[in-house]
């Protein structure tokens, strides 16, 4: 997949996990924003402005273009303790929703993103882009089927965010490790479609608006279980 700017290059550099740079391409002007950075471990190929400037999604820029590899990451592999939680996206559609669902969910100490079939590529360039280098903290999981994670996670809780529910996020506590559930920005999501047993959970809104953006309500929805009271 191809991950553009300075910000990427970063963290592909100083994290231990996450995608592997394959080849870096530099601009001019690319190639002076990294001049901190050592770069003498990396396939580095240098291209005009032109040809940068064909390579990439954005109006201006930064001169820095890698094609990582995609990581071969295992479920098996995580350490799931009582109060770890989980992000499910089902069939998620807009890449700036997922990305930024992802750079909360590192932010809030989400174990895992993954998603269902037929959700947004999460490596695509615009989902690489809203993530802010979030991409390389947290280990993502793609198209797998909502009974199939729970097995693999030993049957942990699960909360789906709607507002009819009657119990708010604030008052929820998980009892062991928790499965956050959020559905199609349209269609939403019922546990019912899903056909697993879950708590439907409601952020209280005291103002006018009628419903959140899916990413910002996914963000309290972290905050809420990442609290040390948690579990």
């Amino acid at each position: 997949f191809v991950a553009e700017g300075i910000q990427a290059l970063r963290e592909a550099l100083t994290c231990q996990q996450g995608p592997a740079i394959e080849t870096l391409y530099l601009s001019p002007s690319g190639a002076q924003r990294i001049s901190d950075l050592d770069v003498t471990e990396v396939n580095v190929v240098e291209v005009s402005d032109e040809v940068m400037q064909a390579m990439t999604a954005t109006v201006t820029p930064q001169g820095i273009v890698m094609v990582c590899s995609i990581p071969n990451n295992s479920l098996a592999d995580i350490a799931v303790t009582p109060d770890s939680f989980f992000i499910y996206l089902d069939r998620i559609q807009d890449p700036g929703n997922a990305g930024t669902i992802l750079r909360s969910a590192d932010a809030f100490g989400a174990r895992a993103i993954i998603t269902s079939p037929q959700s947004v590529d999460m490596y695509s360039p615009k989902v690489v882009r809203s993530t802010a280098g979030s991409l390389w903290h947290i280990p993502v999981f793609e198209s797998i089927e909502l009974p199939k994670l729970l097995k693999e996670l030993s049957n942990p809780e699960c909360i789906v965010l709607s507002s009819h529910a009657s119990e708010s996020i604030v008052d929820f506590r998980a009892t062991g490790p928790c499965v956050a559930i959020f559905g199609n920005e349209g269609a939403g999501t019922s546990s019912a479609e899903l056909a697993v047993t879950a708590r439907t959970v409601a952020i209280p809104m005291s103002g006018q608006a009628e419903s959140l953006n899916l990413s910002a309500a996914a963000s309290i929805v972290m905050f809420t279980l990442s609290r040390p009271s948690h579990g």
